[in-house]
């Protein structure tokens, strides 16, 4: 049915017009003028003009109600109608921009934790390394991830234990844990409005700004790079009217969107020397939870080992000279955004948070890290690149050390499983496994053991 129709007839009747009269002077016959007014015949453009020249009234209004009822008579699904209609609203006012402007109808999946590259990435393993640790310490209620890096084993261990601690010393991955796991308020339709302002921004508009200007043309296309620098500042500049847990969402939701523009094979420490293809940003935003069983720290983990307490301590230390500050260089110093001098090829800023792991000091510092944990079991995660015939890539803790020093906190399983590595094209290495161990802490025979370290009490 259609609705003009009616409107048509209250027109016809208030003018005090017979059918007839409008016949004669519309040359439509009356069975369509019968029709059209009882809804069942759509009028055609040429009619409505007849029409409203008989009827006195403006054309317009009486082809945006034949427009409607062509819409609405063309909804398959009416019960979609209300919503349809608002979309198609949507449409008409935004244009080319609908699509980045909309994007949460267009990508209704968030996007999840595990989906970032990075060195060490255990999001095919997590599952497996969980296995094994519930199956080793059954008795277990807390646990604690001391190098977390992505944070996919705490995200395994989250619903598995009553507390959970993660610690990693990069600024990056801080605000990724705030924003994927902390609890804290925050509101999902507000954030959807900031970032479809953010889609819809136009680079060619934007000033040059000091991540384009350090970054643009080298990791990330420069018009891009300009929209990344644009964004960033403006969610500082309106932290006021954020929560916290919203600030941090829309930092690690800026940093997981980014993740696969850039102009790398998965890390900061060099970029492509090739012409950059231009692809579109478009923000969705992350898969943010909030959990009341959860400490998350930024601390160096041999001294972090001294304060806390658990069941089980998950450790994952960087094995090889590769600096995790130094590959992430780039987010470390959007997410501080304090604006420092970079330096060299790839743009680095000054060190810090340099991690004793990745230096001859790594024996020492995870022989004082295991000897001084409050846990009833630790569990380490490992790889065979020890024999690599890459300098970065050799593990600066020998196997043989590490199951000798573990051993020595008391009885140690060992198991392994298949895995690729991380490989810039340097390393031939066959038969690659990521080996797990897990000791159930003896603190008699680890004190003994021990003995001559100055451990803390």
């Amino acid at each position: 049915m259609y609705a003009i129709g009616s409107i048509l007839k209250e027109l016809r009747e208030e003018k005090d017009i017979a059918l007839q009269t409008v016949r004669d002077a519309s040359g439509i016959d009356m069975a369509q003028l019968s029709k059209i007014e009882n809804g069942h015949r759509l009028p055609t453009a040429e009619q409505i003009k007849s029409l409203s020249e008989i009827y006195g009234c403006d054309i317009k209004q009486l082809m945006i109600q034949r427009e409607s009822d062509k819409i609405l008579n063309n909804i398959e699904y009416p019960d979609l109608a209300a919503e349809s209609l608002k979309a198609a609203e949507n449409k008409i006012r935004y244009g080319e921009r609908y699509l980045s402007l909309f994007q949460e109808y267009i990508y209704p999946n968030p996007i999840e934790l595990k989906s970032r590259r990075y060195i060490g990435n255990k999001a095919k393993l997590a599952e497996w390394i969980m296995d094994k640790i519930t199956a080793n310490a059954p008795d277990a209620h807390t646990f604690c991830d001391l190098f977390a890096g992505t944070g996919v084993i705490s995200d395994c261990a989250m619903t598995k234990y009553s507390g959970i601690i993660i610690n990693d010393l990069l600024y990056s991955n801080n605000v990724i844990y705030k924003a994927f796991f902390e609890k804290g308020d925050w509101n999902k339709e507000k954030l959807y409005d900031i970032i479809s302002t953010y889609n819809s921004l136009d680079a060619e508009l934007l000033t040059d700004n000091y991540f384009s200007a350090n970054f643009g043309g080298k990791f990330y296309e420069y018009n891009i790079s300009k929209i990344i620098g644009y964004i960033r500042q403006d969610i500082e500049d309106i932290r006021p009217e954020l929560t916290e847990k919203e600030y941090n969402i829309l930092l690690a939701t800026l940093i997981y969107n980014i993740d696969k523009l850039a102009n790398t094979v998965g890390h900061f420490d060099a970029y492509i020397k090739k012409d950059i293809k231009y692809r579109p940003l478009r923000l969705r935003l992350i898969d943010a939870r909030s959990y009341d069983n959860v400490e998350i720290y930024r601390e160096d983990a041999n001294k972090l080992s001294r304060k806390i307490e658990s069941d089980v301590v998950y450790i994952d230390p960087p094995y090889n000279s590769r600096q995790y500050c130094r590959f992430y260089h780039l987010y470390e110093t959007l997410i501080k955004w304090d604006m420092p001098q970079l330096y060299g090829v790839a743009l680095k800023p000054a060190p810090e948070n340099m991690s004793s792991y990745c230096t001859s000091k790594a024996l020492t510092a995870f022989e004082d890290l295991v000897s001084n944990l409050r846990t009833k079991y630790i569990a380490v995660s490992y790889n065979n690149t020890y024999n690599s015939k890459s300098n970065s890539s050799e593990n600066k803790i020998r196997l043989t050390d590490l199951k000798r020093i573990l051993e020595m906190c008391g009885d140690t399983e060992m198991y392994e499983h298949s895995h690729s590595f991380f490989n810039t094209g340097k390393t031939e290495f066959e038969n690659h496994k990521e080996l797990l161990f897990i000791t159930k802490v003896d603190d008699e025979k680890r004190n003994k053991s021990f003995s001559s370290l100055l451990r803390w009490r």
